[in-house]
């Protein structure tokens, strides 16, 4: 158990570094977009390379960011079966939800992506359109680096669910943890001796 609660732990400050180093790739998107427009309607020029860069900034951005969100509870949730949830019905959700769904779907994206990175690698594969950025394999990889980061998380959610399971969510420090079902803590009215009041 302290073994799965310290890959847990690894695992969330990876992501964690990685999804804050590429969320910077935002501002170099802005930077890229300014730039794209100043030159086009003040200047009247236009630099394809320049046009392909912040797409690109964009793709990698979301993608290297995809297990950080995961993480954070950021993605996609039907909320009102699970945020009322207590913390073990939760865990047992993340934990269908990760063996069933994610794990799954991340396997079919490296299987899928496999020979589509790898040629283009072959080819050092550049911008289809002239003087277009060079490097589109680069961009490309981050298809594999989203699936892996998300596997990762994945496995991370899997465990710390485990240990909830196991009542051995203490080996977690707190932010890691399950936050507590605040509905079902809340007290009634006539049980807080405050009935009067707002």
């Amino acid at each position: 158990m302290q073994a799965m609660a310290a890959i847990v732990r690894g695992i969330n400050a990876l992501n964690a570094v990685i999804g804050r180093v590429v969320s910077w790739l935002a501002l170099g998107i802005v930077i890229a977009c300014f730039t794209v427009v100043v030159q086009r309607y003040l200047f009247g020029v236009s630099y394809l390379w320049l046009r392909d860069l912040y797409i690109w900034l964009n793709g990698a951005m979301f993608t290297g960011v995809a297990g950080f969100a995961l993480a954070r509870g950021d993605h996609v949730r039907v909320d009102i079966f699970y945020r009322p949830a207590s913390v073990r019905r939760k865990a047992i959700i993340d934990l269908f939800g990760v063996l069933v769904f994610i794990l799954p779907f991340m396997a079919i994206v490296v299987v899928y992506s496999w020979p589509f990175v790898t040629r283009s690698w072959s080819y050092w594969e550049g911008s289809s359109n002239v003087g277009g950025m060079p490097g589109l394999f680069i961009l490309k990889s981050f298809i594999i680096v989203f699936a892996m980061l998300v596997t990762l998380q994945g496995i991370a959610m899997a465990l710390r669910a485990i240990l909830v399971l196991a009542d051995r969510e203490y080996l977690l420090p707190e932010q890691l943890r399950y936050p507590p079902n605040v509905a079902a803590e809340l007290q009634t009215p006539g049980e807080t001796g405050h009935e009067g009041t707002l």
